[in-house]
């Protein structure tokens, strides 16, 4: 679920490959994201699993069956690729099964990465990510994730990542790298 400036609900359908906006007082929504069957074209999903909406109200998407970050513009009928690709791969820096999302003022966008048991970011404007915290193993020490599921900042700038596996919440000052 995501809640945009205006108060419209948008929600993220895993079974429909879609995502939809309900405004204040409707009774049916539209879809913004996907809706066009499960597939990898630009204007298909394939089990989206999180959004986050930015004050332009694009659609941040992670498309979780294509290994994939997409970003819808409103009105869009296609999604542009932010992240990853339409399939698994095993470059190092591509997504396996993104889930939380976040996306910041500047555009930097973030993603837990399932599979890989880490959080990635992408600048604006950038195709290759870089590695915030965590790496392609799974474990229990600090700074590193069995299974990542969501993502949040606070007003500080501190990163919290839910750690689904090894049932507890991290969090990350991610511009000293201590972590708490």
């Amino acid at each position: 679920l995501a809640v945009d400036a205006d108060g419209c609900l948008y929600v993220c359908d895993f079974d429909k490959h879609e995502v939809k906006r309900w405004k204040v007082g409707e009774s049916t929504g539209t879809v913004v994201a996907g809706g066009n069957g499960k597939g990898v074209r630009l204007d298909q999903l394939n089990h989206p699993t999180c959004i986050f909406v930015d004050k332009e109200q694009s659609v941040y998407v992670s498309d979780w069956g294509n290994h994939r970050v997409m970003k819808w513009t409103r009105d869009a009928k296609n999604g542009i690729l932010i992240a990853g690709g339409n399939s698994f791969s095993r470059h190092p820096m591509t997504l396996q099964d993104p889930f939380g999302l976040f996306v910041d003022d500047v555009g930097t966008v973030y993603a837990a990465d399932w599979k890989r048991h880490r959080v990635v970011r992408w600048p604006k404007g950038d195709t290759h990510g870089n590695v915030v915290v965590g790496d392609d193993k799974d474990g229990s020490e600090p700074n590193r994730f069995c299974h990542p599921m969501d993502i949040a900042f606070d007003q500080k700038g501190n990163l919290y990542v839910s750690d689904y596996s090894n049932h507890r919440v991290q969090k990350f000052n991610i511009l000293s790298a201590n972590n708490e």
